[in-house]
């Protein structure tokens, strides 16, 4: 049988982020997983180890490979469309849900239950939040790249994504933000 699954992953690579700011550097979907990925995983051994944490950094970092996987089928909704009222939130989640569907079908039915929690997320869970937390960050770390080349149209971003990951009261994340985040404003000369 002969499976589209991970043809459509692939496509990730041409959804594009940030469609309604006017960005120096192109990011795309594949691009935001993968860093999402790595501030999760990192996240998830923060957790662990500074704070008595007890979750799988594996199952985390795998979470965060597909945290965007509906949108090859969906394309990216701008945060501010996506969030704009109760209704369009929910409208969104459930379109968001059957893109997930339409991508769980595609995978053969002898593997398909080993993806049901990475397409279908447990939002309550604690490996959740940290990708939720990782994605925020990585938003944040997008508005530090862009001002630092001096694209002004992330300025207010940046601030309202400081404050919403600050909102999160997730110990892990502000570490994060305090040790690594800080190195993102720097030029290569000045990380060597």
């Amino acid at each position: 049988m002969q499976s589209h699954f991970y043809a459509y992953m692939a496509r990730m690579k041409l959804i594009k982020r940030w469609g309604l700011r006017r960005s120096t550097i192109q990011e795309n979907d594949q691009e935001h997983s993968h860093l999402v990925s790595m501030i999760a995983h990192a996240l998830a051994l923060i957790k662990n180890t500074r704070y008595g944490g007890n979750v799988d950094p594996g199952r985390v970092t795998l979470l965060a490979v597909y945290h965007e996987a509906p949108e090859v089928i969906t394309g990216d909704m701008a945060t501010p469309i996506k969030y704009f009222n109760p209704g369009i939130k929910t409208a969104y989640k459930e379109i968001e849900r059957i893109a997930a569907e339409k991508l769980f079908g595609y995978l053969p039915e002898d593997i398909r239950e080993e993806y049901r929690w990475l397409l279908f997320p447990d939002e309550e869970s604690e490996e959740w939040k940290l990708v939720k937390a990782a994605d925020r960050i990585s938003a944040y770390v997008k508005c530090v790249e862009e001002a630092g080349f001096g694209n002004g149209e992330f300025t207010a971003a940046r601030e309202n994504i400081r404050i919403s990951i600050r909102e999160m009261n997730m110990p892990e994340a502000e570490d994060f933000m305090r040790e690594f985040a800080p190195s993102f404003s720097l030029s290569l000369d000045a990380l060597n």
